[in-house]
């Protein structure tokens, strides 16, 4: 269900979820990336789900002290279980309302339904309490503690149904879903007046090396968004404002009618580990930025444009970056499909040679062409750089560490990319021997990763096996080891094998 009337605010559970996120320091969702991985907001919402809980048992216990026998003159003892009871549910229901405030596009009625269901509780514990509570002792004849538990059981049962009831509505109110599924099926194939070929010298062919094309499920996904938004195509609107000539809108239909370009790009998070796999590479498919930057007018002074998605998300993006030769794309499909909705369907940003906190904004709704000295991308308070140009990193894919080889022929194999400068050569060095340089696969652009790989002749021992890697500019991937706060992390991949 939705917890908002007017502008679809999530519900108050996904509410205070999404305020928990806007507050999280860096550490604190570097180390939820880095134990979690991509089910984050899965590992969020089930903590909440035990603080719930834990509330849940707490106000039972108040509730209970409510309908314990009591003397005559008990019936104050009582009133101040019953008063704190409802007082810790109002306290819950007014942290639902705050955080159903702190929403962005919020507006007054998205508060409703979160009031009235606080409203509608207290009202039933109210009644259960009062009915599971003897005014006297001695006045309570056999079996009717029985029959009031019966009642509260019915009355539990029926409020059960009711809530399922109400989600069930909820569900089949809200089509959004359908919406977007029957959309994205309907895009079919678009024109693109130069497709991309990703050549067959990409690939290596090496078992366990990660594939040239990462399929649009196995994605990764990293965003802010506690659900993901369903964005129904035909009301997307694309606004660019700021400092420009002329502030342009632009719907779905106006991005589909232009004229579109395919760009095999390469797009890392910033929480992504030296070895780790928050990196994946596709066929992107949709209208140069540049495009859109330069049927606006952009004025002189401004250096960047804010990017606004409709969860409220920002990224500011340097706008060379938008405006140079680069592909920087508002892409409506990945490897020739309509983007999946957790990978911005109807529209996103893909930008080569920056982290995605500054640039890869998924269901994009503004472009503000602005300065850095005026605005800031949604991370940029929260302790990130504001930049974010990817660093030279590589990776060993096989052997897998911990996982023993045998004796002989070892192929060594893995990718490595460095956006927008691309792959000059990648060493690697086993045990404390010498640098050596590894083959590497055909690279069709430099915005993309690169495949390398080694054929080893090894003995039985245990060794430390590094790589590292020189990009298109002559500089070498850096030894020195940084956690991905505030810009990237950085360090040589090394993975411990044992050869039988």
């Amino acid at each position: 269900m939705r917890g908002g009337i007017g502008s679809g605010t999530a519900s108050p559970l996904v509410a205070v979820a999404g305020a928990f996120v806007d507050r999280t320091p860096a550490w604190l969702k570097d180390f939820a990336i880095q134990t979690f991985g991509t089910n984050d907001k899965l590992a969020l919402l089930v903590g909440m789900g035990i603080v719930l809980t834990g509330l849940c048992a707490l106000i039972g216990v108040l509730g209970a002290g409510r309908a314990r026998p009591l003397s005559k003159d008990g019936e104050g003892v009582r009133d101040l279980y019953i008063f704190w009871g409802l007082g810790v549910f109002a306290a819950v229901g007014v942290v639902g309302v705050l955080a159903v405030m702190d929403r962005p596009n919020f507006s007054w009625p998205d508060t409703i339904p979160t009031i009235i269901g606080t409203l509608v509780g207290l009202w039933t514990l109210d009644r259960l309490w009062r009915r599971l509570a003897p005014s006297q002792p001695e006045a309570v004849p056999m079996g009717a503690g029985m029959a009031s538990r019966r009642t509260v059981l019915a009355w539990g049962g029926g409020l059960t149904v009711v809530g399922a009831l109400g989600i069930a509505a909820g569900r089949a109110l809200s089509r959004a879903g359908e919406v977007v599924e029957a959309a994205r099926a309907s895009l079919g194939m678009l024109h693109v007046a130069h497709p991309v070929a990703v050549p067959a010298g990409a690939t290596q062919g090496v078992t366990g090396q990660t594939a040239y094309i990462t399929p649009n499920n196995n994605f990764y996904r990293i965003d802010t968004a506690i659900t993901v938004p369903q964005v129904d195509p035909d009301a997307w609107r694309l606004r660019v404002t700021g400092m420009v000539d002329q502030e342009i809108e632009l719907t779905f239909q106006d991005l589909l009618d232009a004229d579109l370009v395919e760009a095999l790009v390469t797009l890392t998070c910033v929480s992504n580990y030296v070895g780790g796999n928050l990196a994946g590479n596709a066929v992107w498919t949709g209208l140069p930025v540049r495009e859109v930057l330069a049927r606006a007018g952009v004025q002189e002074g401004a250096d960047m444009v804010l990017s606004t998605s409709t969860d409220g998300f920002t990224a500011g993006t340097p706008i060379e970056a938008l405006t140079d030769d680069r592909n920087a794309l508002l892409a409506v499909a990945q490897n020739g499909e309509a983007l999946l909705p957790e990978h911005g369907f109807p529209v996103r940003l893909v930008v080569p040679g920056l982290y995605g906190y500054v640039s890869a904004t998924k269901w994009v709704t503004e472009l503000k062409v602005t300065r850095f000295d005026q605005d800031e991308g949604y991370w940029t308070p929260r302790g990130w750089s504001a930049l974010g140009p990817i660093k030279t990193a590589s990776r060993i894919d096989v052997p897998r560490p911990g996982e023993p080889v045998g004796a002989g022929e070892v192929v060594i194999a893995g990718v490595a990319w460095a956006q927008h400068r691309g792959i000059e050569r990648v060493e690697v060095r086993i045990g404390d021997g010498d640098w050596q340089e590894a083959t590497l696969a055909e690279e069709p652009t430099t915005d993309s990763w690169r495949q390398w790989m080694l054929t080893w002749q090894a003995e039985p021992g245990e060794y430390a096996v590094s790589v590292r890697a020189t990009d298109g500019a002559g500089e070498v991937q850096t030894e020195e080891h940084a956690l991905p706060a505030p810009n990237g992390a950085s360090g040589w991949h090394t993975v411990d094998v044992q050869v039988r």
